[in-house]
């Protein structure tokens, strides 16, 4: 039985167990005939008033230990071996006279009414003791519930140990195992009981391996509501954090609609006001206004395809159906086209190659959409006057494209919220898209088979790591995959 563990002591016929009992009689049967001995060997006419007081002590002393059986016992036991021993004529058991009877009565009358007192006194320290069980028990389970903490099983272990069972369990009205304790023994003896209110049930309770009465059943009943309330603070629980969780997704579906349909509409709106400019002004427009709404018309819906474009990449990362196609790259070299892509000048970036860096193994179209997005971010927060720093180096059997910027910084409590789609961390500025590019960078980064982390930047801004197996690398990865399948 484990450590604290409550059992309620068992309510019997009478007070005393039986082998307190079995102890008076042993007593009586041990003691009785050593006291008679002792006695016959001093005995002579003034020691009878003696003789009878140490009878009648020591079935007060077996009243004590064993109750009014065993006393009982003692003292008609006593009260032969005082008339065959030491009245006369000795050896013989009369009653030569009505006051010798009388004597004998009330010896055995005083025997058993000590031992009455005894047995009453232990028949109510029981009862006692059993209260005081009962209502630490009901204390425990009513702190379990109040708690909320695994509530279920504690009761059902608390039950098991209580009632002296070999094994509990509480089975829902499904038939599902809810909580379980100890080994169950199919004997014959098993109790069940229902568990939550008579309208709305919950489950049953069974104890194996014991025999209850009727208070026993009645507190058995007391753990069952209790059960029934665990159970029921579990369920409203869990449907508080479902719709807890039911709330912040709509808050999250409500954020993500608004922010869509702002940044869709933007461009949208732009391009169909340069048509609907174009259509309307027929020819009368200039060649440079035509011009003018030509390109705000290609620019829009351009804006407009890149945002449609990363919501399906995104949507591909999140459902795991990414297309990948590795190959061997020089990471200097998709750093400069980025560059380039980005028209970023000497004066905006800084340069810091390893010279002897292997080729990494990574998809060329996403990891320049990787870098593109990173510098972008870097360019776009870094204070003028301090240059991004774009750094590669071999780090173990892997490479790292360090993106660092002399920014704000982002807290460490808050660098994982980036990577959240249509995060801009507080950015209000609309032309900066639909805060998806560092949630592909990440996705784009580990399809890849690498990894994308934020870091802080010695004496302020953020750095982004970009590590990537290399080629090398992987290959023998590869070839070993091919013969552990072999």
């Amino acid at each position: 039985m484990a450590e604290g563990a409550l059992r309620l002591p068992r309510m019997s016929t009478g007070a005393l167990g039986w082998k307190r009992r079995a102890a008076g009689f042993a007593v009586a049967l041990t003691c009785g005939p050593l006291l008679s001995w002792l006695l016959y060997a001093l005995a002579h006419e003034e020691t009878l008033a003696a003789n009878v007081l140490a009878y009648q002590l020591l079935v007060v002393i077996v009243a004590l230990i064993g109750g009014i059986w065993p006393a009982l016992f003692t003292a008609v036991l006593s009260g032969l071996t005082l008339n065959f021993l030491f009245l006369q004529p000795v050896f013989t058991i009369t009653i030569a006279s009505p006051t010798h009877a009388l004597s004998v009565i009330l010896y055995v009358a005083s025997a058993v009414l000590v031992s009455w007192i005894v047995d009453q006194a232990a028949r109510r320290a029981r009862v006692a003791e059993r209260a005081a069980a009962e209502s630490e028990l009901l204390a425990t389970i009513s702190g379990s519930v109040l708690r909320g903490e695994s509530a279920a099983q504690a009761l059902v272990t608390r039950a098991r140990e209580a009632f002296h069972a070999t094994g509990a369990r509480l089975v829902g009205l499904d038939g599902a195992l809810i909580a379980a304790d100890g080994e169950p023994t199919w004997d014959g003896r098993s109790v069940s009981v229902p568990v939550g209110a008579a309208q709305t049930p919950r489950g049953t309770l069974e104890l194996h391996g014991t025999r209850l009465g009727v208070s026993e059943r009645r507190l058995l009943t007391v753990v069952a509501t209790q059960l029934g309330a665990a159970l029921e603070h579990a369920h409203l629980t869990e449907a508080a954090r479902e719709a807890d969780a039911l709330a912040a997704a709509d808050g999250v579906r409500a954020a993500l609609l608004s922010a869509v349909s702002h940044d869709l509409r933007r461009p949208l709106a732009a391009a169909v006001a340069a048509v609907g400019g174009l259509r309307a002004a027929g020819v009368s427009l200039s060649d440079d206004d035509r011009a003018e709404l030509i390109a705000t018309a290609d620019e829009s819906l351009r804006t407009l395809s890149d945002l449609v474009a990363d919501l399906l990449d995104v949507s591909r990362v999140q459902a795991g159906v990414l297309a990948v196609s590795l190959a061997a790259l020089d990471a200097a070299e998709v750093v400069l086209a980025s560059i380039d892509e980005l028209r970023l000048g000497p004066d905006r970036v800084e340069l810091a190659f390893a010279p002897d860096l292997p080729p990494v193994s990574a998809d060329p179209v996403l990891l320049q959409r990787v870098v593109v997005n990173l510098l972008a971010n870097a360019d776009h927060h870094s204070p003028p006057g301090h240059p991004v720093r774009v750094e590669t180096r071999a780090h173990g059997d892997a490479a790292q494209i360090r993106i660092v910027d002399r920014g704000p910084g982002v807290p460490a409590d808050r660098q994982q919220e980036m990577f959240a789609p249509f995060q801009r961390m507080g950015d209000t500025d609309n032309t900066t898209g639909l805060g998806l590019g560092l949630a592909l960078s990440r996705g784009f980064a580990e399809g890849m088979g690498g990894t994308l982390t934020p870091e802080d930047t010695p004496d302020g801004g953020l750095t982004m790591v970009v590590e990537l197996p290399l080629a090398r690398q992987q290959q023998q990865q590869q070839q070993s995959m091919r013969e552990d399948g072999a």
